[in-house]
């Protein structure tokens, strides 16, 4: 029995392991942000004579150039991965992502972009600024943060049954804690503070 425990438990983890490194691909923030805005987008399209599809330029900089310059770090050899396990490594991609949302929410402003989608980069524009903030003296998880910031405007925009999301948001936070990725209160506080202001910015500029 004892022979056989260790190889079976070490399998298990192995699973684990790699159940958890899926997840935290498939619900990387470049994802969710991405899948947010172009979900937000296509229903500021009810609106009669409104595009279905602003979500595109809004994904472009508030997801995929900020993802481009991690990459491009990740090549160049500065950065050891795209999810920048190093918290002093975190803050200037967080800025630079600042940065470009904020580009992209000011000309999208001057392009005529539907509300919902302005406030939508606006409260991005405030979660990223804040964990910037954060990242200075501690590694808070942008991944539950943006995860559980995803479900509360989802839920602003459609109602309570958004909330059927909240598994997603415990299954990431998990994966990140098996990866050792982030504490305990790293995911819980990340989680709390996405949801914070995903909650209350959004809504109100909305």
């Amino acid at each position: 029995m004892v022979l056989t425990a260790a190889p079976r438990s070490a399998t298990a983890s192995k699973f684990l392991d790699r159940t958890a490194t899926v997840v935290s691909e498939v619900l990387a923030p470049a994802v969710l942000v991405a899948a947010l805005l172009l979900i937000v987008g296509w229903h500021a399209g009810d609106t009669p004579g409104v595009s279905r599809w602003w979500g595109l330029p809004g994904a472009l900089f508030a997801a995929a150039i900020p993802l481009g310059y991690v990459l491009h770090g990740v090549r160049n050899g500065r950065l050891t991965n795209h999810h920048i396990p190093e918290r002093a490594d975190r803050r200037i991609p967080l800025m630079f992502g600042t940065a470009s949302l904020i580009a992209g929410l000011l000309l999208m402003l001057a392009l005529g972009a539907p509300r919902e989608i302005l406030a939508l980069l606006a409260a991005g524009g405030v979660g990223l600024a804040v964990f910037a903030l954060v990242t200075h003296w501690w590694k808070m998880s942008i991944h539950a943060g943006v995860a559980a910031g995803t479900v509360a405007a989802l839920t602003a925009v459609y109602g309570w049954p958004a909330l059927l999301g909240t598994p997603l948001v415990l299954l990431g936070c998990w994966a990140r804690v098996r990866l050792t990725a982030h504490t305990r209160a790293q995911v819980v506080v990340g989680a709390l503070v996405g949801a914070l202001i995903a909650g209350t910015v959004f809504p109100l500029l909305r």
